[in-house]
């Protein structure tokens, strides 16, 4: 019985992915100083000028903060190397804050629904003019925001994430920019809570979608795009693979892949020809550079563990 691992080009702590960590650092930083300045303003506005609408976008601002603070946290310490305790590393924090993210805006999503049925009901006052200016400025912040994320959001689940919290902002700052042009010219205040309400139905969805990414990645489940049973058919191909049992994948931090299994060899001999033959094609053929194969010339009795 032996076992075999290879790293291909992609070890821990790469230059590339701390390359990566640096440039996400910056933008993260950057995006969070301009949502952080206007936030205390939005706050200000939303109570001076009576608005649920705005009051509603102050409270995405706010989480966009929090979910740019945390992610800029995260990214610094999933740059730290592996040690005795942590030994696939910090990158999974990531993984944590966009899930802590999701949780945090089903949260402000669920108060604002609840609170703008009951303004539905009872409409309140409301200045359409000031509402308008601070919305629009709102709208620019989120906007230059968005285009300092995008460039990150398709590397990392945790940039997604802020990505996605902004892009949400930046969609209700439209919603209360068309609610303060109706109710202007309407005089119908009723209007402020109904856009409040739509602003978090719009949210749910695109949050349930980052939380389930997350989820999947915690519970260490097949990453997304890869085909087990294609990785299981093609291992089974190799020359010399009698047999492929306890076949786990799994990313460690969504933008990686992980296997292991146990691998029997028609002839003993071959064992370290056939376990180099099964890294390179994983390599070659599904982009998995972390596999750790163990080979055996006898099944260890357990050939039903088949899944991940």
């Amino acid at each position: 019985m032996a076992a075999g691992h290879n790293h291909g080009d992609q070890g821990h702590g790469t230059p590339g992915h701390n390359h990566g960590a640096g440039a996400s650092t910056k933008r993260l930083a950057i995006a969070l100083g301009l949502t952080a300045t206007f936030l205390i303003a939005e706050l200000v506005g939303a109570f001076v000028f009576g608005s649920l609408a705005l009051l509603s976008d102050a409270a995405h601002m706010f989480t966009d903060s929090a979910a740019l603070a945390i992610a800029l946290a995260a990214v610094k310490i999933g740059q730290r190397a592996p040690d005795d305790k942590r030994t696939f590393g910090y990158r999974r924090f990531e993984i944590l804050a966009a899930a802590f993210n999701a949780i945090l805006l089903f949260a402000v999503a669920g108060y604002i629904l609840i609170e703008g049925i009951g303004r539905f009901f009872e409409p309140q006052p409301v200045e359409s003019v000031g509402m308008l200016i601070v919305a629009s400025i709102g709208l620019i912040v989120n906007l230059i925001s968005m285009r300092i994320l995008s460039s990150g959001k398709d590397d990392s689940l945790n940039v997604k994430g802020a990505y996605l919290e902004v892009w949400a902002d930046m969609l209700g700052s439209l919603g209360v920019i068309g609610a303060a042009i109706a109710i202007y010219f309407t005089k119908l205040n009723w209007i402020d809570p109904v856009v409040a309400i739509a602003i978090g139905l719009w949210v749910l969805p695109r949050t349930w979608t980052l939380l389930s990414d997350t989820t999947h990645i915690l519970l260490q489940g097949v990453p997304r795009g890869f085909d087990l049973k294609a990785i299981r058919a093609a291992m089974d191909d190799v020359a010399g693979v009698a047999g492929v049992h306890d076949l786990h994948l799994w990313s460690v931090a969504g933008d990686d892949a992980s296997l292991t299994a146990h691998v029997a060899v028609a002839d003993a001999g071959d064992a370290e020809a056939t376990r180099r033959a099964l890294t390179e094609m994983l390599e070659a053929r599904f982009n998995i550079h972390h596999a750790t194969i163990q080979t055996e010339t006898e099944p260890c009795g357990d050939e039903e563990s088949l899944h991940t």
